[in-house]
């Protein structure tokens, strides 16, 4: 499961979208002034629900979701249920088990879950995911292929040998991640078309603050946050002298990066055998802009010729902030008649064995 950070691999080329529904829940045990289980749903990776035992609530995070929630009161009702009543007792029983299990006392300890599907709008591709993690490693992980438990320590061997023994609980994960993950996926989908699908593309400028500086090609006004941008030269992606910044919010809701490019051993002849890429994800063409020393804006330009505003903020990813700990990696349609509430997952968080 390794460190993740909630965050999309882009293709050069994708035109497609791939929808995700991921939940993350970490359980903390000696930690001061910090919630025993903190739960978050995410939705295309923007964060769609949280909750914790300080807050006791669930609290949505968009108007798209609480407008799901009025709708489907049972959505809510689940959500309240799992994270407020059932969770931080199965986990915590989880975690003294595993204290034992790896010859532990006191101290700071970390029980970790994500679990989720996703679903390729365009193909209908749907895969699922659910994994643990301990301390900051792997502890285990479902292989929905071989409908098996991997267990990546000798300490969670046990773990797998009962887990795998248990064929209806398995047919339960298997129904679970391939028809009521996505049905839910779909609706969410569905509520919040206007901002999931949302695609705006933003205004390309070369920046560069005096001759001897690094050309910088500068995005902004892009939405959503799922965007690349690099240098090619010769029509080939390079690396060497490229310092690609961060994605950084505007005050509009929209997004803003750039990728610097040092030339101080580029003769100005050659400066046209560069351009920039810029690539937002689920739009098929890219932005391509050649390095033209006329187009540049300098520092040395007129105050009153310089038109693009650059605003310094720092993105803290909200799953992040909100737990305080790292979490693991792996990548209106018909609602249920119920809640998932039979599901192997649901079932499995009931049981405090480990």
């Amino acid at each position: 499961m390794k460190t993740i950070l909630l965050f999309l691999l882009l293709c050069h080329v994708s035109s497609s979208v791939k929808h995700s529904l991921k939940f993350f829940f970490t359980a903390s045990s000696g930690v001061p002034n910090f919630p025993q289980l903190v739960g978050a749903a995410v939705v295309d990776d923007i964060l769609a629900g949280y909750c914790d035992t300080n807050i006791k609530v669930v609290e949505p995070k968009q108007d798209w979701v609480k407008s799901a929630f009025e709708n489907n009161p049972q959505h809510l009702e689940w959500y309240t249920q799992r994270c407020l009543e059932n969770l931080p007792h199965a986990y915590k029983a989880r975690m003294d088990s595993l204290k034992q299990r790896f010859n532990q006392s006191g101290d700071i300890h970390i029980f970790q879950m994500m679990s989720g599907c996703e679903w390729d709008d365009e193909t209908g591709e749907i895969n699922g995911f659910m994994q643990y993690g301990y301390d900051g490693e792997d502890f285990i992980s479902l292989d929905l292929k071989t409908l098996t438990w991997i267990a990546p320590k000798p300490q969670a061997v046990v773990t797998k040998l009962r887990w795998n023994a248990d064929k209806v609980r398995l047919k339960h994960h298997e129904n679970y991640f391939a028809y009521i993950c996505p049905e839910w996926l779909k609706v969410y989908v569905a509520f919040g078309k206007s901002s999931l699908l949302r695609k705006d593309l933003p205004s390309v400028s070369l920046l560069q603050k005096s001759p001897s500086s690094p050309v910088s090609c500068h995005a902004t006004g892009f939405y959503p946050d799922r965007a690349m941008m690099f240098w090619r030269k010769d029509g080939e992606e390079i690396h060497e002298d490229v310092e690609l910044g961060e994605i950084l919010p505007n005050h509009d809701g929209s997004f803003q990066m750039s990728v610097d490019l040092n030339l101080s051993s580029v003769p100005p002849e050659d400066w046209r055998r560069y351009d920039c890429v810029f690539h937002l994800s689920g739009v098929k063409d890219h932005i391509v802009t050649t390095l033209d020393k006329a187009v540049i804006r300098t520092n040395m330009e007129k105050p009153s010729d310089i038109t693009v505003p650059i605003t310094a903020a720092v993105v803290v990813l909200v799953l992040v902030a909100a737990t305080g700990f790292i979490v693991y990696k792996k990548r209106k349609a018909k609602l249920p008649p119920s809640p998932p509430d039979s599901s192997s997952e649901l079932s499995e968080e009931l049981n405090p064995e480990t």
